[in-house]
């Protein structure tokens, strides 16, 4: 499967906020106070998850998403 450009763009983005979240994630779970702050990050990788990444389509010069 091939994504245009901008498709392929907003994947990469959101694949490096989800590393960063979950990089976040693991060093909060080993600090004996980072429990409700880890619980916040999980949350934050699930709306990340749930992200829904338009497509957009050029047609004559017209932006369609």
């Amino acid at each position: 499967m091939s994504f245009c450009e901008h498709c392929q763009g907003q994947r990469f983005d959101r694949s490096r906020v989800l590393r960063a979240l979950r990089a976040t994630h693991k060093r909060l779970r080993v600090r004996p106070d980072g429990d409700r702050d880890a619980q916040t990050i999980v949350a934050a990788i699930e709306a990340v998850r749930t992200l829904d990444i338009p497509h957009i389509e050029y047609v004559e010069d017209e932006v369609i998403h």
